[in-house]
């Protein structure tokens, strides 16, 4: 797992399932946060696993959409629990947006830094909609 820091906080990401080395991926999530990069130009394997069903369901929400955990449930006919569950095994968070996946009633749980990860979830939220608004 390698790790990169995005605002003040760690990111983990399994860069054995990104087709680019770590330089490259820390770089194209520095810009990112900049709001130099709409989108990574990076592949991702994704497992051959449920997580991997959901980490393929949330590649495709777009940049400043978001959708609830029972939306993807819905798609890929399991509960809301198990997509949470998924979600918070992402192992290339940030680069598959497993942010843009959120409760009914509110953000729900977050998984992609250490520490107060909610608030990284909506910083990124609040910086994918910005630039959707520009």
């Amino acid at each position: 797992m390698m790790q990169t820091e995005m605002w003040d906080w760690q990111v983990e990401i399994d860069e054995s399932l990104v087709s680019a080395s770590p330089d490259e991926i820390r770089a194209q999530i520095a810009e990112y946060e900049r709001s130099d990069r709409d989108e990574f130009d990076l592949e991702v394997e994704f497992p051959e696993s449920f997580t991997g069903q959901v980490m393929a369901a949330m590649a495709e929400i777009p940049r400043g959409e978001t959708r609830t955990y029972g939306d993807i449930a819905e798609t890929l006919d399991t509960a809301a629990i198990a997509v949470g569950q998924a979600c918070g095994r992402n192992p290339v968070p940030v680069v598959v947006p497993c942010h843009r996946i959120v409760a009914a009633d509110g953000l729900g749980g977050y998984s992609g830094g250490k520490g107060d990860r909610l608030t990284l979830k909506k910083r990124l939220l609040d910086l994918e909609s910005e630039s959707e608004s520009r």
